[in-house]
């Protein structure tokens, strides 16, 4: 099924503009009839955040927004979805075109700027599908015009505790102003602080959450020092390395990549690679992290294990390898666990991320 949705659909949406076909994805697994995939080795099985995830391939957020496919993404084989980005209120985001392939350079630039249906369509979606089971995290953001932002965090947390997995606290797109500026300094031990105590009230009603926080790639080492710092002593649940960059790699050869936003895909993965190896030493093993960024293989989802994730997530890739990635990557992860007679992946997780950080930093 697999197979034929990718022979068929791919070529047509190579024709449509980027967002359009984006749509039809998401309309067409809306109707595919997906039966339930075969159980995953149990050697994929990994537990994380107090969840225990049948395998380490997620579907990151991004690419259901509003929360409309998280099952059917689920029976294509991902081990987890993260729904979002969500917003309290509903906003449009940016005007079109606001997504664009870099296909010379695998890659793709968004400035879709937290276009979302707001916390009332999502909620109800997810509400609706609480007894399907599987793992949904929720992705959420503040409102472009909203005076509290923090506030947006905490409300929002409040709204999905019971129908969310976990949640990923985006403060890291580019491409909302002054959203990136939530990363730094007090205002940033401030929302920790609220959203975490959030988490741990709403967990007397609808049971633990895990709260995880996403970054940037783009940070500083001073700064990355300082917000692992703040999120181990606020004892967040984990952090996803990372976001699109709006760094521009001078390899790129696409027109497209003179366009404004955040770059995904195949530029960003040396980048968020490196950022992730360095999250990992300065963890020392507090929470576990996802990986994010670039991964287009089995072997580049291995690197990012190796450079310090213990879950892994991808989106752009599918443009341009399709759905077929998901069952090539879990593939290649096994094949590293027989080779290396390794019992699970955790044995695997940060091997290389104190050698990655000795490295020349990625151009």
């Amino acid at each position: 099924m697999i197979g034929l949705f990718d022979a068929l659909a791919r070529p047509l949406m190579r024709l449509l503009d980027a967002e359009d076909a984006h749509r039809l994805a998401v309309n067409a697994l809306k109707l595919a009839p997906l039966g339930q995939p075969a159980d995953d080795d149990r050697r994929l099985m990994v537990r994380a955040f107090g969840l225990n995830f049948p395998n380490p391939v997620g579907m990151a957020a991004g690419f259901d927004k509003h929360a409309e496919v998280p099952d059917p993404l689920l029976r294509l084989g991902f081990g987890f979805v993260e729904i979002g980005t969500v917003t309290p209120l509903a906003q449009p985001g940016n005007p079109r075109p606001r997504l664009f392939r870099l296909p010379q350079d695998a890659g793709v630039i968004n400035r879709l700027g937290f276009n979302s249906e707001g916390a009332d369509a999502v909620l109800r979606r997810l509400a609706a599908r609480a007894n399907e089971g599987g793992i949904v995290g929720v992705n959420v953001g503040a409102n472009k015009d909203s005076t509290d932002r923090i506030g947006d965090y905490v409300r929002l947390i409040e709204a999905f505790a019971p129908v969310a997995s976990y949640f990923t606290v985006n403060i890291s797109s580019p491409n909302t102003p002054g959203l990136r500026d939530l990363q730094q300094g007090r205002v940033f031990d401030e929302l920790l602080a609220r959203a975490v105590e959030a988490r741990d009230r709403m967990s007397k009603l609808a049971g633990p959450t895990p709260v995880l926080v996403k970054i940037a790639p783009d940070v500083t080492l001073p700064e990355l020092d300082d917000i692992v710092g703040n999120a181990r002593s606020r004892r967040v649940d984990g952090m996803v390395i990372g976001n699109t960059t709006v760094a521009r790699p001078p390899a790129l050869r696409d027109r497209a990549a003179k366009e404004a936003g955040g770059l995904s895909g195949r530029p960003l993965f040396p980048l968020a690679t490196r950022m992730l190896a360095e999250t990992y030493v300065r963890v020392e093993g507090a929470f576990p992290l996802i990986g994010v960024g670039g991964i287009d293989s089995g072997e580049t989802a291995l690197a990012k294990i190796k450079a310090g994730a213990s879950l892994v997530q991808l989106y752009s890739a599918l443009v341009f390898r399709g759905l077929s990635l998901v069952g090539d990557i879990k593939a290649t992860l096994l094949d590293a666990l027989r080779d290396g007679e390794h019992a699970s992946l955790a044995e695997l997780v940060g091997t290389d991320a104190a050698a990655m950080t000795a490295e020349d930093w990625p151009k």
